[in-house]
């Protein structure tokens, strides 16, 4: 890592610790933990190169690559996209999206993007989407995200 970047990193980190009033920790520096970004692709090379190292990515990468890889068992459960739908595969994460609703009618399409990234075509079980990473929703959950969205629903702050 540059030093720039290095003292960006550790700044961010500090700034962290005041707000938090809990410490944060860097990754390590002894070369135990290397940091790849977000290149899932060099990720799994990584892991299949030595079977003693472990990383986080997209389950759908994880799918592809289960010939070469062998999932983590975390806090007992194991990665499936039932554990993942319904978050009880601990590092489980959901996508929010978020869409002001004051700018709809004034930034021409937004309304109309909002609508197709909910549609079944986008990320249904078989959606697009699901083909780049993405893990559908459940049929419930579904249901009220793609309702919310039509009907622009506000969030609750509560």
């Amino acid at each position: 890592m540059p030093k720039e970047a290095k003292a960006l990193y550790k700044a961010g980190f500090e700034a962290g610790n005041k707000k938090y009033k809990k410490p944060q920790k860097l990754y390590r520096e002894d070369g135990a933990a290397i940091e790849v970004g977000e290149n899932d692709s060099l990720i799994i090379q990584k892991l299949s190169e030595d079977k003693e190292m472990f990383g986080f990515f997209g389950f759908s990468y994880f799918l592809a690559a289960r010939d070469k890889l062998q999932a983590a068992s975390i806090e007992g459960g194991q990665p499936s996209l039932e554990s993942i739908q319904d978050y009880s595969y601990a590092v489980a994460r959901p996508l929010f999206f978020y869409v002001k609703k004051a700018h709809v009618g004034v930034i021409p399409g937004l309304h109309e993007f909002v609508k197709e990234f909910t549609t079944t075509k986008a990320i249904g079980k078989r959606g697009y989407l699901a083909e780049i990473g993405l893990v559908p929703l459940d049929k419930a959950t579904y249901r009220t995200v793609r309702d919310n969205s039509k009907a622009l629903t506000a969030m609750s702050m509560e």
